[in-house]
């Protein structure tokens, strides 16, 4: 194979990882644990959170703070779950980007 030949691929390979990641970054994954529901960029940028408001008491703060931290946790492995499905096939050079 000759220089220009692997540039060529290398260039190839690159566009191809540009391209999943971004679709990635643009999707929005959505998490929702009992009356709390997260919406969350596939940058891991929290863009929304939904409280059922009637299903809420006082005492119910502390339950709240749990099912966001969950929901949260939750979305951010639905992320690295499909960036590993379409950036895993690309080994370590996915993280040069």
């Amino acid at each position: 194979m000759n220089m220009q030949a692997m540039v060529q691929q290398a260039q190839k390979l690159q566009k191809e990882i540009l391209n999943s990641k971004k679709e990635i970054e643009n999707k929005t994954y959505v998490c929702t644990k009992s009356f709390v529901t997260v919406e969350m960029k596939g940058t891991k940028e929290i863009t929304k959170v939904t409280i059922e408001e009637e299903s809420l008491e006082k005492e119910d703060i502390e339950i709240l703070q749990d099912l966001i931290v969950v929901a949260t946790n939750e979305n951010i492995k639905a992320i690295e779950k499909d960036m590993q499905a379409k950036l895993g096939k690309f080994g370590g050079m996915a993280g040069l980007l």
